[in-house]
């Protein structure tokens, strides 16, 4: 019986535990004074996001995801593109690449979707490896392919695209090496050092509780 005591114990002890560090998980962000620009990217997983709550609590720009591959549409896009420019927060759209669809149809799905406009921020590529597709070309051809996009993606919205890239696809493909664009690195809570170049956005908390929005949220940083 002591011993089903002891347990239970170290049961209820692992729980408090585990409890308040997604507690702490949940509001840690990169300290301000070395990051004082900080932000979102969001998805229709986020559901219905009041935004006028969101920059009250200091979000000072937003990524919402459009597109995936040649065919797969976000269906929240044009809701929160509009209600970011409602709130007043700086917004910026993100393409999924899919390595199964044609650059070209990619990009043609991208600007349709997406609206040219000059005062938003600058395109952002998602480079991930998808369920959905278990093709994995050659690494020129994929290269060749993101240089594609990125050009026909950069001729619509007149700005250099941003390279977000996942650690699992920067070591397969090694983009950041090959293609000179801002890049957009991925890890919880220590500054990413994977790539072949500095960074320019951070997503460093994919855990981030913020008002307006139910569930965690990706929160990202600018670098100094």
């Amino acid at each position: 019986m002591r011993a089903v005591r002891i347990l239970g114990g170290l049961l209820l002890v692992i729980a408090m535990l585990a409890g308040v560090a997604w507690w702490v998980a949940g509001r840690w962000t990169p300290p301000r004074d070395a990051y004082a620009i900080q932000g979102i990217d969001v998805s229709d997983a986020n559901g219905a996001i009041d935004w006028a709550m969101v920059r009250a609590r200091d979000v000072d720009f937003a990524y919402a995801r459009a597109t995936i591959g040649a065919d797969r549409r976000d269906a929240r896009f044009d809701e929160y593109w509009s209600g970011l420019t409602g709130a007043g927060i700086r917004r910026g759209a993100v393409h999924g690449f899919s390595l199964c669809a044609r650059a070209d149809a990619q990009a043609g799905a991208y600007a349709a979707m997406v609206p040219r406009d000059p005062a938003a921020l600058p395109a952002a590529i998602d480079l991930d490896f998808d369920e959905a597709c278990p093709a994995r070309p050659a690494r020129e051809v994929v290269l060749d392919q993101l240089r594609e996009l990125a050009s026909i993606i950069e001729t619509h919205s007149g700005k250099p695209v941003i390279l977000r890239l996942s650690p699992a696809f920067e070591r397969e493909y090694r983009v950041s090496e090959a293609i000179p664009r801002p890049l957009w690195a991925m890890r919880d809570f220590r500054e990413p050092d994977y790539m072949a170049r500095p960074w320019r956005l951070w997503r460093s908390n994919d855990l981030r509780r913020v008002d307006g929005i139910d569930g965690p949220v990706n929160w990202n940083v600018v670098a100094p």
